[in-house]
């Protein structure tokens, strides 16, 4: 299992990931948005994790006031999201193939569970 925890700041949802995954004794690396710019697929595993890139994004006021907020253009959206990382909905959690946002507790169980 090799768990990635991306966030650009540490808030309550980050916290909850981490000590999810400490309690249970599963590595995980914790991936900062500020420092690690993130690729076209990554973004797009991410994309198809949350079954569109407009999932992807978060209802800051600063992403609302993006024309990306109001396109169905997947690769509009992406783009926007690689240039400004503050855009995408954080944590997200990553397992290989999968990922979740935001504090997802029953996504990780169940990957704990279908990794035993």
């Amino acid at each position: 299992m090799n768990i990635q925890i991306y966030c650009l700041k540490r808030n309550f949802d980050v916290q909850k990931a981490e000590r999810f995954f400490k309690e249970r004794r599963v590595p995980y690396q914790l991936v900062d948005l500020k420092k690690h710019a993130l690729g076209q697929k990554e973004l797009a595993l991410f994309a198809r994790a949350a079954g569109s890139a407009a999932a992807l994004l978060n209802d800051a006021p600063e992403t609302r006031s993006h024309p990306a907020a109001y396109t169905d253009d997947e690769g509009y959206i992406l783009d926007a999201i690689r240039e400004h990382p503050q855009f995408l909905r954080t944590p997200v959690v990553r397992n290989g193939d999968r990922a979740a946002f935001g504090a997802d507790e029953g996504a990780w169980s169940k990957w704990l569970g279908s990794e035993k």
